[in-house]
């Protein structure tokens, strides 16, 4: 297995130099040569537990790393950093179900992948003698930040700098982020959204001066979002292991299709459930979940991807984005990995804002169903869940299960279904307990995590309930034009 660019520049390298890198030399994003399929070893999957399943998915990915090595990173990463055994947990909501992907130290799914990414990086360097320390750039959008600062903190020969809105996440996010210990840690909040954040990554990435300037200095960048291979392959771990407990679990015979409800943002969460299919997994339909910022139900809709409107600020910011950067890689199998219709697409989206794909690639879309939810009907959704099942969703989820419902009106398709939950309820407890009663708009944050646990009887969880006794670490904001110095200033350069 090697890895290739979505751009075509005909690069083929290793997975642990494609981790190390993060992005490629042409801007473009790392995909894997092939997929290996493992449809007919399904039935020997079924009673492995989430570190042996793995294993099994990773190796195949992670050819260049040993056995040794592999296991050394998943059992370092899936230990007590999670608050239960299986990791990835499934609750029964109703006749559907809850695929639970914040049980880990930040309380989102970005854990799913960032707690064993940090381990994967480190044998990476190891393995390539890198010399140079690597530096970790990271735009988020509330969760992906707390999760790679957590993982990276401390970590030998690696540093981290996390640029996230500082008017675009919750306040328990914010808080996550600016409280972060470590001597390698920096965290700045910057004057515009998640898509200037992001798109200000990327283009340091792609400065040749100011990476041979810090390479002469003695560093390297790479990236922990999931344009970093490293983050992305991971995640295809949860899409197996959910079907197999529904296996083991006789809810599903195996082989029967399900369907997974994904609330989406930046696409690579329901890319590493379209990797699962190509891998032989039995999915129906991945339904592409939005809020206010549909570019995505519209793209799904119409072919057309239209960045040229206002990004909305919704009581699901993880979510409040406008250029998803992985549907690239989307675009490079959909169009039959094409690179020249994948720069083609990208070069009218930065020129332009707008692109339109061709009638073959819409056709190569049949597995994806897209829907969005207004900040209305997210709210409604959490009260009617908690009302009849006692479930508590966060306001990501809601806006997949209200999809989701909207999905079965629609096609009348009763396939079981799961629906994916990105974080708990706890990092949005103020609107999450405001959909279901109102409350005091002058209590502070942490007396409203208290109400939401007094109303619902669930337990804080731990890694929340700690935030209130730690001090804040990092007070930095910047222009949306001054990342590259903030960098330099927290190297000492």
């Amino acid at each position: 297995m090697y890895f290739l660019s979505t751009r075509g520049n005909n690069e083929k390298i290793t997975a642990s130099q494609a981790i190390i890198k993060g992005l490629s030399s042409d801007r473009g994003l790392f995909v894997p040569s092939e997929f290996k399929n493992l449809k007919s070893e399904l039935k020997n999957l079924v009673n492995l537990d989430y570190k042996e399943l793995a294993y099994v998915i990773l190796k195949e990915f992670l050819t260049d790393y040993s056995e040794k090595e592999l296991k050394y990173c998943i059992n370092s990463a899936y230990d007590e950093n999670f608050d239960t055994e299986k990791i990835a947990p499934i609750s029964k909501v109703g006749d559907d179900y809850v695929l639970e992907l914040y049980h880990g130290p930040t309380c989102a799914f970005k854990d799913m992948a960032l707690t064993i990414m940090p381990y994967l990086l480190k044998t990476a360097i190891e393995k390539n003698n890198l010399k140079e320390e690597v530096v970790i750039l990271t735009a988020t959008s509330g969760d992906t930040g707390k999760a790679a600062l957590e993982g990276f903190k401390d970590v030998d020969k690696i540093k981290i700098v996390v640029f996230f809105p500082e008017n675009g996440v919750s306040n328990i996010q914010k808080l996550q982020m600016k409280t972060t210990g470590g001597d390698n840690t920096c965290v700045v909040g910057i004057k515009g959204n998640f898509d200037d954040a992001q798109t200000g990554v990327k283009n340091i990435f792609a400065d040749n001066n100011f990476n041979k300037d810090l390479k002469e200095k003695g560093y390297i960048l790479s990236s922990a979002n999931s344009i970093n291979i490293g983050r992305l392959t991971p995640q295809v771990v949860y899409y197996f292991y959910s079907y197999l407990q529904l296996v083991k679990q006789n809810e599903i015979a195996l082989g029967d299709e399900i369907n997974f409800v994904v609330p989406t943002g930046n696409f690579g969460n329901i890319l590493a459930g379209y990797y699962a299919k190509q891998m032989g997994l039995p999915v129906n339909k991945f339904i592409c979940a939005s809020n206010d910022n549909n570019v995505l139900y519209d793209f799904f809709e119409t072919g057309i991807y239209n960045k040229n409107r206002e990004l909305k600020l919704t009581t699901s910011p993880s979510m409040d984005i406008l250029i998803s950067s992985n549907l690239e890689r989307l675009l490079f199998e959909i169009s039959n990995r094409d690179s020249k219709k994948v720069n083609s697409l990208l070069n009218d989206l930065n020129e332009k804002g707008v692109y339109e794909i061709d009638y073959d690639m819409r056709k190569n879309l049949s597995s994806f169903y897209a829907g969005y939810s207004k900040e209305d009907v997210v709210s409604k959704t959490i009260k009617e869940v908690f009302d009849k099942f006692g479930y508590l969703l966060d306001t990501h989820t809601a806006v997949a299960y209200s999809c989701y419902e909207k999905y079965v009106e629609d096609t009348k398709d009763d396939t079981k279904t799961v629906i994916v939950s990105t974080a708990s309820p706890y990092k949005f407890s103020k609107d999450v307990i405001n959909s279901i009663q109102s409350i005091d708009c002058n209590l502070d944050d942490f007396e409203i995590i208290n109400k939401l646990s007094d109303l619902s009887k669930t337990k804080i969880p731990g890694p929340i309930e700690k935030l209130k006794e730690l001090e804040i670490r990092h007070n930095i904001t910047c222009e949306k034009d001054e990342l590259k110095s903030e960098i330099l200033k927290f190297l000492g350069k």
